[in-house]
Parts: structure tokens; C-alpha cells; sequence
């Protein structure tokens, strides 16, 4: 099932992924001319600056969709990738703003780590969202399991203090953050810990029974958590959910068998979450779920030069085969052209409430303080 056009523009209010562009070879000028751009504006190779490493998740979603966009161009291009990994992806953002290419040479590819960076106002983020546009945008989804080997059989397990929670993850600043949020709009006390390589270890300890409480992206909740949950090892709990337009939190189409976090909290508490705590998740949501990955370009680059990948996205979109094959690495949602969701530039800014809300709970319930924010 994929995400709805409605649920993916909902999270604008919040926040979005980002990106940036790949280059083209400069066409013959008579086919420059049938497709309305002035060929000399197309560079021949194009970097794809990844700031992650290579093999991790956005890596293989970002090496996965250049070719195929190439593909569906009416213009050839050759894109080279680029690993600049390091600092939750600080340090490959940073040295692409700093380069300011505008000629489209190079783009930036980034996910929700990268976006909480900047929405938190981590003094090293040198990169602004508001200076660049998107090329493309990908929601995604999370679920959030326990272990019903180590005491969480069920979300009542989760409220009932008789179950002692811990959590694992990569950082309390990156994707983990989302988690936290949920659990502090949820009012749960959980024990976490920090320093984990990826979601990969922090799901085998839960299958070791180190920790009972965890979340998996969409994609590898069907093909990891799924069959832990078929065996009695594993229990679903509920998904994050997608935020709407209105700023309200739906269920995520692509897990629409499980009840998202707000409707946990209504179940448990009688009424619907609000307050700061509840702010502070949806904004986190749009950012880094509902606008999770993407490709941005500086915003002066010509719109010669990035119409080509708008319009190559419209054909993927429409294109059966492409959503058969990008099932499993896209997890089910859809991808959007930037000329559809070019507003997103403007939601990645908390506003100061919200912000101090966050970095006082990163710091007093998570042991991580960002100084300069």
C-alpha cells in the first residue's frame, strides 16, 4: 500500500528530508531544443555527495534510486556516488554546502539524521535546508516492538511497571530520536543506551534478551521482526504513524494493522496527546518518517538543469514495474518529485519552544547535551 499524497504533504508543516541532484551529459543541441534545455547546462558527471556510510541504509536507498531515475531521463547522465560519512552526517553536509555548487554538478543526498541536526541547531550544522531545494522526497515508517521473551507480550506491559524497559540504539540526536519521543509522549519510563552501529545490532540485542524494547524502519520490521513475531518471540506494539496536513498523526497506510502512537496514548489514557511533549514528536515525525529521505541541490542551480529529475520521478511514479522492484528498499511508500513538495524547505525549523522542549529531555532523561543550540 502506498503512502497517500495527502499524508505526505501533512508532515510540511513539520519537516522534510533531504537532497540534491545528479548530472546529466550534455545532449545534442537539436535534442537540448525538443526538450527545452540549453544542453550547456548539463554536466556530464554528477556527484552524489552521500554523507552516511557505505552499505548503511541510506546508502543502498540512495544507490538504488540514481540509476533508475537516470533511466527514466530523456537525458543520459552518469551519477558517481561519494561517501562522506561522519558526525551523523554533519561532516558530508557540511563540506556539500561549503563547495555551493550551482551548476549541477553535484547534489546532496540526506535523511532524517541529517534533518534532526540542523532542526536541533547542532553548532557544527553549516548547511541550510532554506538554501538549497529538493530534487525528490521518500516517506518512510518505523514500528516499535518489544521482546516477549524478555516480559513485553503486549502494550499493556508497557504501562503496567512490572516489565523493566530498555532501549538500545545509534545516538539519542539521530532516527532514535523519534523513538524517544514516543515513549515521552507515552509517559513510559525506559532505561537507554547509546553507542549501538546501527538497527541491526540493536535487534539482535533484543533477540538475546539484552534489551526488550525497540524500533525497526518498515522495510526491515516485514523482513526481520515479522517472522521473530510469527515464532512467539517478538511483539508488535504500534507503528509511529504519518503526520497529515493538519498537523494530526494517521495511521501509516503501509502498517495500517498496527495503531500508531497516538492511538496507543488515547487507549491509555482516555483523551488524545497534546501538550509540548506531543508537539515535539510531531515535528520530529515530519522530519525524519513522513519526509525521511530525500536529494536536495542548492537553491541557484538552473531550473534547466533539475527539471530533468522532476519529470523522471513523475515516470517512476507511474511506472508498475519500478514499484514491484522498489518494494523492499523503499519499504512501500512513494517518491515524490521536489517541484511537488518544494514547500518543505521552509518546516525543518522548530520553533523555540518546541526546540527547548527537546534538548531539555535529550539532556535530562538521555544523558546528551548539545552545547551552542
Amino acid at each position: 500500500m502506498s503512502l497517500s499524497r495527502r499524508s505526505l504533504l501533512g508532515a510540511l508543516a513539520v519537516a522534510v528530508p533531504s537532497f540534491a541532484l545528479s548530472g546529466c551529459a550534455t545532449p545534442a543541441p537539436d535534442r537540448a531544443a525538443d526538450i527545452g534545455m540549453p544542453g550547456d547546462l548539463l554536466p556530464e558527471r554528477v556527484r552524489m555527495v552521500i554523507p552516511y556510510a557505505e552499505g548503511g541504509g541510506t546508502d543502498v536507498w540512495a544507490r538504488f534510486l540514481a540509476p533508475r531515475l537516470t533511466d527514466a531521463m530523456e537525458v543520459p547522465c552518469r551519477i558517481l556516488p561519494d561517501n562522506l560519512p561522519g558526525g551523523e552526517s554533519i561532516i558530508g553536509s557540511n563540506r556539500y554546502a561549503r563547495e555551493n555548487v550551482s551548476d549541477g554538478s553535484s547534489f546532496l543526498i540526506t535523511s532524517g539524521t541529517t534533518h534532526y541536526q540542523y532542526m536541533l541547531g547542532r553548532p557544527e550544522v553549516e548547511f541550510d535546508f532554506a538554501a538549497m531545494r529538493p530534487l525528490l522526497v521518500n516517506a518512510g515508517g518505523g514500528v516499535i516492538y518489544g521482546s516477549a521473551e524478555a516480559g513485553v507480550r503486549g502494550i499493556d506491559d508497557l504501562f503496567s511497571g512490572n516489565t523493566r524497559l530498555r532501549y538500545g540504539g545509534i545516538s539519542a540526536t539521530g532516527l532514535d530520536l523519534t523513538a524517544l519521543l514516543a515513549f515521552d509522549v507515552l509517559k513510559l519510563d525506559v532505561t537507554t543506551v547509546f553507542g549501538l552501529e546501527g538497527r541491526g545490532p540493536a535487534r539482535l540485542a533484543v533477540e538475546r534478551g539484552e534489551l526488550n524494547i525497540d524500533y525497526q524502519t518498515s522495510s526491515a520490521y516485514k523482513t526481520q521482526i515479522v517472522p521473530l513475531a510469527e515464532q512467539g518471540r517478538a511483539t508488535p506494539l504500534m507503528s509511529f504513524g504519518q503526520l497529515e496536513s493538519d498537523g494530526s498523526v494517521s495511521t501509516d497506510p503501509a502498517l495500517s494493522d498496527l495503531p500508531t502512537v497516538r492511538e496507543v496514548y488515547r487507549d491509555a489514557y482516555g483523551e488524545d496527546p497534546s501538550g509540548p511533549a506531543w508537539d515535539a514528536y510531531r515535528a520530529f515525525l515530519g522530519a525524519g518518517v513522513t519526509y525521511q529521505k530525500g536529494m536536495w541541490i542548492t537553491a541557484e542551480t538552473p531550473d534547466s538543469v533539475v527539471q530533468p529529475f522532476f519529470d523522471a520521478t513523475r515516470r517512476l511514479q507511474q511506472d508498475e514495474a519500478f514499484q514491484e522492484e522498489s518494494a523492499k528498499v523503499l519499504g512501500g511508500y512513494p517518491i515524490y518529485a521536489g517541484d511537488e513538495v518544494d514547500e518543505v524547505r521552509s518546516v525543518l525549523t522548530l520553533s523555540p519552544e518546541v526546540r527547548a522542549y527537546v534538548l531539555d529531555l535529550l539532556a535530562t532523561r538521555h544523558r546528551t547535551v548539545i552545547r551552542g543550540a
